[in-house]
């Protein structure tokens, strides 16, 4: 079965919101990159919960975010931390947030989505989340200087 350009944009964006999720369940657990991406891939990529089926993902691209995030996120902190406010350091920053930052970051030192995408769906991971909070717009803004260091060429 081919899928058409829309089928694999909306699984790659599932597969962003996965990644987010499996960063968060790995800090605070301690399962490894190798547990959580079967568990995602097993029971959550296209599940059906109370009724509602789940988005299928893009395993590649999940992937590839969490390997990244996870062997890079000393650096991608370090990247974070200097698009953050001097007052808020990363430790200090929303658990769900923090992920959110890897996993963009890690797509940022993967130069295959052009950065302008990656704040995009970032920002739409945010509201997944955040629905009704300010979350959206900082993610915005701290996302776009993480990429303008991390990508300086695309702007």
């Amino acid at each position: 079965m081919t899928l058409s350009g829309n089928q694999k944009r909306k699984m790659r964006s599932a597969s962003r919101l996965y990644a987010v999720q499996a960063l968060f369940q790995m800090e605070h657990s301690s399962m490894t990159v190798e547990a959580v991406q079967r568990e995602f891939l097993d029971h959550r990529f296209g599940a059906i919960y109370e009724g509602d089926e789940m988005q299928e993902g893009d395993p590649d691209h999940f992937g590839r975010v969490l390997e990244v995030a996870v062997n890079y996120q000393a650096s991608i902190d370090q990247m974070t931390d200097r698009a953050l406010v001097a007052k808020w350091p990363i430790a200090r920053i929303d658990p769900t947030l923090r992920a959110l930052f890897r996993a963009a970051g890690a797509e940022f030192r993967d130069t295959g989505t052009p950065p302008k995408v990656v704040i995009v769906e970032y920002v739409d991971v945010a509201r997944a989340f955040f629905p009704d909070g300010k979350e959206p717009s900082f993610v915005n803004a701290v996302l776009d200087h993480m990429a303008r260091e991390a990508r300086p060429e695309a702007f």
